[in-house]
């Protein structure tokens, strides 16, 4: 038994997330820290990336918080030398920099022919660019020196296995990291090490800020479009954070040594439900 639960530990190894401040990188941080490794909480908002990297040294966690613009290559070298000055390597890059604009979804006051090139393309920049690409970039170079190799994470979405409407520029951009996902899976291995795995996470339905204003009116009931999307969830329920962790682990740790190349819904069913 002992020997099963060793191959999910983390002791020694460094992590860093993306995004880290949001509820659902701060949550994967907390279980990958927990599992033993070392925590590198990176956010756009440095307040936000120290608080939660607080939280998790209050529970025993070994963690910092650093700045980190995922748009500009500046911020992403700078945080990837400071993260190997106070961790000395990178073994796992978790990726939950992202989030969707009004200005990219369609609604009954804005037109799919409306919908603003401003918006759209930032929501494609932030969600593939800066989600997915460039960390990989910068951080994936620190991880090919392992000998050992690592793991990188990718966070797709329900968007992308099945394009959901209204949320063009979205579900458009999350494509586009999965396809990414796998190009790099096939990549690293044989360029680099094929002990460099590269993997995503689909989500299904998490409720976060970013699209609370679509799952839920101002009363805090669920808007026809929520109601819909429970409707099809064959758990009955919005994910919770917490329901991330597991798969998280799995496919940072040497559980999935032989995996590389996928994107792992994680749903309550939602992809597997065609709705009869």
């Amino acid at each position: 038994m002992q020997e099963i639960l060793d191959i999910f530990r983390l002791t020694g190894k460094t992590a860093v997330i993306t995004g880290g401040g949001g509820i659902l990188g701060s949550t994967i941080a907390r279980g990958l820290g927990l599992a033993g490794a070392r925590i590198a909480i990176c956010d756009i908002r440095e307040d936000m990336a120290n608080k939660a990297a607080e939280e998790l040294i209050r529970e025993g966690i070994t963690a910092r918080g650093f700045a980190l613009d995922v748009l500009k290559r500046e911020s992403l070298e700078k945080c990837c030398e400071s993260v190997i000055g106070e961790f000395e390597r990178v073994d796992i890059l978790i990726s939950t920099a992202g989030g969707n604009q009004k200005g990219a979804t369609t609604s009954a006051d804005q037109s799919f022919f409306d919908l603003s090139e401003e918006a759209m393309r930032m929501v494609v920049d932030l969600n593939l660019f800066g989600g997915a690409v460039f960390p990989a970039q910068i951080f994936g170079r620190e991880m090919v020196k392992n000998p050992d190799g690592g793991s990188i994470i990718n966070l797709s979405s329900m968007a992308a296995i099945r394009p959901l409407t209204r949320t063009a520029g979205y579900s458009a951009a999350k494509a586009a990291v999965s396809n990414f996902t796998m190009w790099l899976a096939v990549h690293m291995a044989q360029e680099y090490s094929p002990k460099v795995r590269v993997n995503a996470l689909a989500p299904g339905f998490f409720l976060t800020e970013q699209n609370r204003y679509l799952l839920l009116d101002e009363g805090g009931n669920p808007t026809p479009r929520g109601k819909q999307i429970i409707d099809h969830t064959p758990a009955n329920r919005y994910g919770d954070p917490k329901d991330l962790v597991g798969a998280a682990l799995w496919l940072a740790s040497d559980a999935s040594e032989f995996v590389t190349g996928i994107v792992l819904p994680v749903d309550g069913g939602f992809a597997a439900y065609c709705g009869v």
